[in-house]
């Protein structure tokens, strides 16, 4: 009877050690989640890290971009600038998860875009504004917005009134909403664009010489826009450009160079 009781006291005894050593694996691991994710910068949303890009069918030498390492913050306005040749299109291809890097990563929001769903992410979490608007012409402003809203899933009970509520975000009247794209100036189905890139409330907006179809006031009063996203709205803001109005507006640049110029 003593012995069994005994044993009946040390497997009890030994249970409490099992679930003490759970405890304190659990802590461990949520002590390493913790450390891993206040590694990467609080401010940083985009980290570009030695970034390289060669064509498959390129020299093993020939790069169409290499060693780029840039670090991009929320709440502040970008310019990417470079003369042709330098790479800018292919560094956005590389940040819009539509090409990947041969060396080095890009890291967004703490992870790598190697280990992301690419499609959700430019779905949610960017969005992208084009040189050329890339609108349907055919439809009306308020219908390229919906078409944005119902082509990410999103559940809004009045999609028109999101719509209009997004147009007057970028200082488009209510009445706008109806009028066909090809009736409205650039600057206007700019403005269209911008709203449509905000329909999902992305963290990031990337825009490709995004004022340079439009006269100079109309540039201006884009990029106060694109200023009110990054500096009220906490976005990151990045504009690819060859305009100095642009880098004389933003909050930091950041230069391309061709590989024999470095």
């Amino acid at each position: 009877m003593t012995n069994k009781k005994k044993n009946n006291y040390i497997s009890k005894d030994n249970l409490g050690k099992n679930v003490f050593q759970k405890e304190i694996k659990v802590k461990n691991k949520e002590n390493k989640e913790a450390k891993e994710k206040n590694a990467f910068p609080k401010d940083i949303i985009l980290s570009i890290k030695n970034a390289s890009y060669r064509y498959s069918d390129a020299e093993e030498d020939d790069y169409a971009l290499k060693n780029v390492s840039f670090d991009f913050e929320s709440g502040k306005l970008y310019a990417i600038r470079g003369r042709s040749g330098t790479g800018k299109t292919t560094l956005l291809s590389l940040i819009s998860g539509l090409e990947k890097c041969t060396e080095g990563e890009i890291i967004f929001d703490g992870k790598s875009l190697k280990d992301m769903n690419l499609d959700k992410y430019r779905n949610s979490d960017i969005g992208i504004v084009f040189q050329s608007y890339n609108l349907l012409p055919f439809m009306t402003a308020a219908e390229n917005i919906i078409l944005s809203i119902d082509a990410n899933g999103l559940k809004i009970k009045n999609k028109k009134e999101k719509a209009i509520e997004l147009m007057e975000k970028v200082g488009l009247k209510a009445s706008y909403a109806d009028r066909k794209v090809l009736r409205l100036s650039g600057g206007e189905q700019q403005r269209v664009a911008i709203a449509r890139s905000l329909s999902y409330n992305p963290k990031m907006i990337i825009a490709d010489e995004p004022t340079g179809n439009l006269d100079k006031q109309t540039e201006t009063e884009i990029l106060e826009i694109f200023k009110k996203l990054a500096h009220e709205e906490n976005k990151c803001v990045i504009i690819v450009t060859h305009s100095q109005n642009v880098c004389d507006a933003v909050d930091k640049i950041y230069d391309l160079k061709k590989m024999q110029e470095k």
